[in-house]
């Protein structure tokens, strides 16, 4: 019991997020999800090489977080 609790605690969770999951989440093509990352990260003044995280997505797009981990998993 113990340890499928530590299991569950130390899970790892991926942070950043793709065109590929974009797509996944609206049903919407790969290209509108570059679209979005691109326009997000205007929005939130990145670099083009910087990744967009699960939070700053959700923020933008004013999902939950915990729903969006719980989907990416």
């Amino acid at each position: 019991m113990v340890g499928l609790q530590l299991e569950l605690l130390m899970k790892t969770r991926r942070l950043c997020v793709f065109p590929k999951d974009v797509q996944c989440i609206t049903g919407k093509s790969e290209r509108y999800g570059r679209r979005l990352l691109a326009d997000i990260r205007v929005f939130l003044k990145k670099e083009p090489h910087q990744f967009i995280t699960v939070y700053e997505f959700a923020a933008y797009c004013g999902l939950d977080v915990e729903d969006l981990f719980a989907y990416l998993d």
